[in-house]
């Protein structure tokens, strides 16, 4: 991928002026048109590497000057949190105002991320729908299965978009084809028929994208990256059986496994094989990393790699142990963070959560001891201790190590650019056991369990405690900070439920909050169509 991303700066001239403003009408404003860009199969490899750019806009927060960034952003800090706070694993320590309003349930239907993530959504699907129009034209093609190939690439990206839209939105516009003339009649899609549309999208991707992992570039699709998301798909649409083949297929294809020996960048240095994979360089197949399905590639100082805007899980997650006297900015204590979010102590300090062995909770992975590390101070050397003190003030607590990340050469550095899994093996394994549950196989629910417990030397479970509970637990203790958790908690119905049980801060919730608003200026500016705002806002 990144020997091309160089081609792809003049790629999101040609996204952004074939954008959504209001919904999806069109304004050409560059030279860059799609008459003159998709003629040829490089013209199509541009355009969906623009896909992938704007795909990875999902974390931006601010614009910046990388390939992409800018093109769409979030517009505030921390916008992937908002997706971590209002459930059952984290506060919104720092007060941040772009998060608070998740928390305390106070967003509405103007937002900021209510409205950008619905831009985002339909700018993805926008561009996405423009390559596989103008690849049924005129196209000198390279091979005669690239026009299915990059049909595949952009029919995954629009099943995509519309995961986050019908996850956030409920019924949104379905919309397959360009538009050409100015509307302002839309309607808002069943989820059901939303659903089996994507549904359809990630079979076509699947029988048409590379089979091989070790056969294409960096950070490029393969079947098994639709194959994943297709387990999920179906398990939104409440198709259980479906979505076990689907994580099965993906699990038996046999050039994926979970990583258990020390691999890659510092595999001689202290750690275990779990924390190996958060390392930086070490999310690639390239490191020796067999788990990753697909990885967004935002490296640091690198020509298409992430900006300081693009992704701000770092300054989330990391506390600001640099405020407490004794310390000073490293990266090796993960850089500058701002503790925008806060783990909750029901989980993170619990003593029977993790079991002893349990290396998820190793020091490698959860950071709980910290030393003072200012060689100027009389503390230096010494262990900090946690307190109340700290944890108001946002100094020191326990951490999560997976988004550490510090550049020496610039100790303030905002962004996180490490390559970012976004699908890996231990979650298809969990999708699995998601969908025997739902079967009532509760057998087969441990024994996928299992597997991921297996590797992080937890303790196997029984059939007796494999229960939806359990498995969001799990999760916890697999994927915190990398899955999206309100998604995973309202596609088990759980969300209301689990915040009422560990969520102080957002105690208010009730069913209408499982959905957000429909941002007020798509209904505003939608006055030839009935478009209904979601109950309760």
């Amino acid at each position: 991928m990144k020997n091309i991303l160089a081609a792809a700066a003049a790629t999101f001239l040609l996204v952004t002026s074939t954008g959504c403003s209001g919904f999806l009408d069109e304004d050409l404003k560059s030279s860059l048109a799609p008459d003159n860009t998709y003629t040829s199969s490089y013209g199509f490899e541009v355009g969906v590497t623009g896909l992938y750019g704007w795909a990875r806009s999902e974390f931006n927060t601010w614009g910046g000057g990388t390939t992409g960034s800018g093109t769409t952003s979030q517009g505030q800090a921390c916008p992937y949190e908002s997706f971590q706070v209002g459930t059952d694993i984290v506060y919104a320590g720092h007060g941040d105002g772009s998060l608070v309003p998740f928390e305390n349930l106070s967003y509405t239907p103007s937002t900021t991320f209510v409205t950008s993530y619905w831009n985002w959504g339909y700018g993805l699907i926008a561009s996405s729908n423009e390559i596989l129009e103008y690849s049924e034209g005129d196209v000198s093609w390279d091979k005669p299965t690239d026009k299915a190939y990059y049909q595949a690439v952009a029919r995954f990206f629009r099943a995509y978009a519309y995961r986050y839209l019908v996850y956030l939105y409920g019924d949104v516009p379905y919309v397959d084809k360009i538009e050409k003339n100015f509307r302002i009649d839309f309607t808002r899609t069943p989820k059901t028929e939303v659903l089996g549309k994507m549904i359809e999208d990630l079979q076509f991707a699947i029988a048409n994208l590379p089979e091989d992992p070790d056969k294409v570039e960096v950070g490029q699709l393969t079947k098994w990256a639709a194959q994943h998301m297709l387990s999920e798909v179906y398990l939104m649409a409440g198709k259980y059986a479906e979505a076990e083949a689907a994580a099965k297929a993906v699990i038996d294809c046999g050039y994926f496994n979970l990583m258990t020996s020390r691999f890659g960048a510092d595999k001689d240095q202290q750690g275990d094989p779990f924390s190996d994979m958060f390392k930086e360089y070490n999310q690639n197949r390239t490191s020796g990393n067999k788990e990753s399905i697909w990885v967004m590639q935002l490296e640091y100082n690198t020509t298409g790699g992430g900006g300081e805007y693009e992704d701000w899980t770092k300054r989330a997650w990391v506390p600001k142990y640099y405020n407490e006297d004794g310390f000073v900015l490293a990266d090796t204590l993960g850089g500058r963070g701002l503790a925008q979010i806060v783990p909750f102590k029901w989980w993170i300090e619990s003593s029977d959560f993790f079991a002893a062995t349990d290396i998820r909770n190793s020091e490698y992975n959860i950071k709980r001891n910290w030393y003072y590390n200012d060689v100027t101070s009389d503390k230096y050397g010494k262990k900090a201790d946690f307190t109340d003190d700290t944890w108001s003030k946002l100094t020191l607590f326990p951490a999560v190590t997976k988004f550490f990340y510090g550049k020496a050469d610039n100790l303030s550095y905002g962004g996180n650019n490490k390559d970012r899994m976004k699908f890996r093996l231990a979650e298809t394994y969990l999708l699995l056991a998601e969908a025997r549950l739902m079967q009532n196989n509760a057998q087969g629910a441990a024994e996928a369990i299992n597997v991921i417990r297996k590797r992080a030397n937890a303790p196997e479970i029984t059939a007796s405690q494999a229960t939806i509970d359990f498995l969001l637990d799990e999760r916890i203790r697999e994927l915190v900070g990398e899955e999206l958790r309100r998604f995973t908690l309202v596609r088990t119905g759980k969300l209301v439920e689990r915040v009422k049980k560990y969520n102080p801060y957002s105690s208010t919730m009730d069913e209408h909050n499982t959905l957000w608003p429909i941002p007020q200026t798509i209904i505003d500016s939608n006055t030839g169509a009935e478009f209904p705002q979601n109950p309760g806002y």
